[in-house]
């Protein structure tokens, strides 16, 4: 019986992840579609990430700003994604010792 309980929660998982991927290669969207779909993850990604950001120190947000600031930039220097990670957590070390 266990086994019948993992077969279905894995199908009931496996389902909808798998049906949209199928639609989208049979479906043509317009270009602009296409961008807006494109900007979904970073949209989602950013929604996660600022309220975390927010709540690093409470009593202090200037400095979960000051680091989400010190990533922003390095990101958008394109510099590589480990590098940005410890940049900001330097940062907010940097400003509660």
């Amino acid at each position: 019986m266990t086994w019948f309980i993992i077969l279905g929660m894995a199908l009931v998982t496996a389902i909808p992840r798998v049906i949209p991927a199928y639609i989208v290669d049979l479906v043509q969207f317009p270009e602009w579609v296409n961008k807006w779909l494109q900007a979904i993850p970073y949209a989602a990604l950013g929604a996660l990430i600022f309220p975390g950001i927010l709540s690093v120190t409470p009593d202090r947000p200037y400095v979960a700003l000051a680091a989400g600031g010190v990533a922003i930039l390095l990101s958008w220097l394109r510099v590589h994604v480990i590098l940005v990670v410890f940049s900001a957590i330097l940062t907010v070390l940097f400003f509660t010792i």
